[in-house]
């Protein structure tokens, strides 16, 4: 058996090339995280946090879960999560108090991880939301404090008296600026790993071959199992995005050519949003395995979203619209977007990190603005996945309705306390939410 590192890291371990700065993922024989430690000390992996957001509600018959551990029963919109019931927290009866006082969409979506009242008559100012405040809060500690992603343009209107803005962005960087959405997966990829922007003529692998060749060899055994995983995993998604661009199927993609070789879409809508979703999915647990971000937002659609589904055979309506039918054709919609947080759990949890997988040391959020597509948001949908390092008993539906506090801010409190940013109140919110 090799011999574990014989020399000293300090903080953070990276390969190295032209252009190109890769941070590592998780090794046992290696102290990747977190303060100077004595040689070959092993060092506790971080917490990640990520957030995923599906407008307009879902279906109002089958968003639902009852009982515990591996014998919880889900509705059928969470049925792409049986696998991970027993890493599950299904939580009732949150909701958002300054999402009340307003109109429709914008004004339930622009504040629903600030907690912010939001200006009305096409001003644009709400609060710094959750995932900002802990990525500030860790700036420096990785290479991207924070990715934010998304699969649908902004939306630049009025609609209720409210800029639709809000009804565009979870992500609030200062209260009267959205976090830019990244929207193209192979910016999204060259800013993990990229050191400068513009198209590079060899692969990310290929500028940190000859690094990464004489790091293997210092490393364990299973580190060096784990080494080659991760880089096999990299450029697994790198292929799949060049062969998505050269099949013209990027998300966001726009001819360039005077005769394309597939049907220009309809303006701002992605052209294949199961690709698009993917490759986003992919290029998120890249940037956690990989301890590039620890955190995240992905804005799958917009609320008042206008995604249509052909892949669905769901092409006859936009999604906003869709939202309002309840029936099976939005079932299958509502299922297609749980698919890709079941994607994530199942690639996070198949990544070992020390006794826990990468899905025990994350939390990921699962949420929308409204419960179902009539607008009703006296209680939202939420769902997380993950242990938060092993700080989350999970397994378990939380019941909040008629509990004197069940703010949505009260259960960011929580969470952020669990990566290590602990604050006396966020938002409307001055207390932790219980038993999380």
């Amino acid at each position: 058996m090799n011999s574990p590192v014989t020399y000293p890291f300090s903080r953070r371990s990276f390969l190295r090339g032209v252009g190109v700065t890769m941070a590592l993922p998780w090794l046992e024989s290696v102290p990747v995280w977190g303060d100077d430690q004595p040689k070959n000390s092993s060092s506790e992996p971080p917490v990640r946090f990520a957030c995923l957001f599906s407008g307009n509600g879902y279906h109002s018959k089958e968003w639902w879960a009852k009982g515990e551990g591996a014998k919880m029963e889900l509705g059928k919109v969470l049925e792409p999560l049986q696998p991970f019931r027993e890493k599950l927290l299904f939580l009732r009866g949150l909701y958002n108090q300054e999402a009340l006082i307003g109109g429709i969409h914008s004004c339930q979506t622009g504040n629903l991880l600030t907690g912010a009242h939001l200006a009305p008559a096409g001003e644009i100012k709400s609060g710094v939301s959750c995932d900002q405040v802990i990525a500030e809060r860790l700036k420096g500690q990785t290479k991207v404090s924070s990715l934010v992603l998304g699969c649908e343009p902004s939306i630049a209107a009025i609609h209720k008296n409210y800029s639709m803005i809000y009804s565009s962005h979870i992500s609030w960087s200062s209260a009267s600026t959205p976090t830019p959405l990244e929207l193209y997966p192979a910016l999204a990829f060259d800013r993990l790993f990229r050191d400068e922007a513009g198209k590079a003529d060899k692969s990310v692998l290929d500028a940190v071959r000859e690094d990464a060749a004489g790091y293997r060899n210092r490393v364990s055994k299973a580190d060096q199992r784990r080494l080659d995983e991760y880089l096999s995993s990299v450029r697994e998604v790198e292929q799949r995005i060049d062969q998505s661009g050269k099949a013209g199927r990027l998300q966001g993609w726009r001819p360039t050519l005077a005769r394309p070789d597939i049907p220009r879409p309809a303006d701002g809508i992605p052209q294949d949003i199961d690709q698009h979703m993917r490759l986003m999915c992919d290029i998120l647990v890249l940037a956690f395995r990989t301890d590039t971000t620890r955190v995240c937002t992905l804005k799958l659609n917009n609320d008042h979203s206008s995604l249509r589904f052909p892949h669905l055979k769901v092409d006859y309506m936009i999604h906003h619209l869709l939202s309002h039918t309840d029936g099976a054709d939005w079932l299958k919609v509502n299922q297609f977007f749980t698919q890709q947080l079941g994607y994530i759990a199942g690639k996070l949890d198949a990544v070992q990190e020390g006794d826990r997988t990468l899905l025990d040391n994350s939390m990921i959020l699962f949420c929308s603005s409204m419960m179902t597509g009539n607008h009703n948001n006296d209680q939202l949908p939420v769902v997380m996945v993950g242990r938060g390092g092993g700080q989350i008993k999970t397994g378990r539906i939380l019941d909040y309705m008629g509990k004197p506090n069940r703010k949505m801010c009260s259960l960011y409190l929580s969470l952020m306390d669990k990566a290590g940013v602990r604050l006396d109140s966020f938002g409307d919110s001055k207390e932790r939410l219980g038993d999380i």
